[in-house]
């Protein structure tokens, strides 16, 4: 089997409103057109301070898999969804396992580039912060650096037709910039971009190396 390829220059919301149709073996890589405030599919809009979003010119834009917050902006992070086509041989219906083959495509592609990682194969790990930033907690198939810093995060949307894998490997971290659009006390703002500094990292890596490795080490 081949995967089609594709990339999509967009905004993060036309990108997260695409539909898999038909559904089939691709990877979609957004290079995103502008800012946005990725929100979760569970998450409410309360948690966000629309108007520092507005000061900042960051719109907020939900989508249909789950996790936290996520801020993307161009140049970061390198933005890769995966679509599966159910029945495919890489399918998996325990939706916690059908991470792990996708963890592991994206440690070999890091470890091209020059970057030791390891793929969380347990359960969820929450964090205080983890309900509302998707950098803060934990999931199967996901990948934290020697020091436990996570470098990349994928969520899942699943259908009957299909399952979207989104994959954010960041390239640089900032979580200052991303507590300041969410609905926080000073106080607890400042805590928080405290204690999300380490909780994730960049990718010491160019995006475009990193890009061809992941695509490279794809299954067949």
């Amino acid at each position: 089997m081949t995967w089609a390829v594709e990339r999509h220059h967009e905004s993060p919301a036309t990108f997260h409103a695409r539909e898999p149709e038909p559904a089939r073996r691709a990877v979609w890589i957004c290079e995103p057109s502008g800012p946005a405030l990725v929100l979760g599919s569970t998450q409410r809009t309360s948690v966000v301070d629309a108007d520092a979003c507005q000061r900042a010119g960051v719109p907020v834009v939900r989508r249909r898999s789950g996790g936290g917050a996520v801020l993307v902006q161009p140049g970061s992070p390198l933005w890769v969804d995966v679509v599966l086509p159910a029945g495919d041989p890489l399918w998996d219906r325990d939706v916690g396992q059908a991470f792990l083959w996708l963890g592991d495509v994206w440690l070999r592609a890091l470890a091209d580039v020059g970057v030791s990682a390891s793929v969380h194969r347990g359960a969820l790990r929450r964090t205080r912060w983890s309900d509302l930033v998707c950098f803060a907690g934990l999931g199967p198939g996901e990948l934290t650096t020697s020091g436990g810093a996570k470098v990349v995060g994928i969520s899942q949307r699943r259908t009957r037709e299909a399952a979207r894998f989104q994959c954010a490997a960041l390239l640089r971290w900032e979580p200052a910039a991303l507590v300041a659009l969410l609905a926080l006390a000073d106080a607890t703002r400042a805590e928080a971009a405290a204690e999300l500094a380490s909780a994730a990292t960049g990718v010491a890596a160019e995006p475009d190396p990193l890009l061809d490795a992941f695509l490279q080490h794809l299954p067949a």
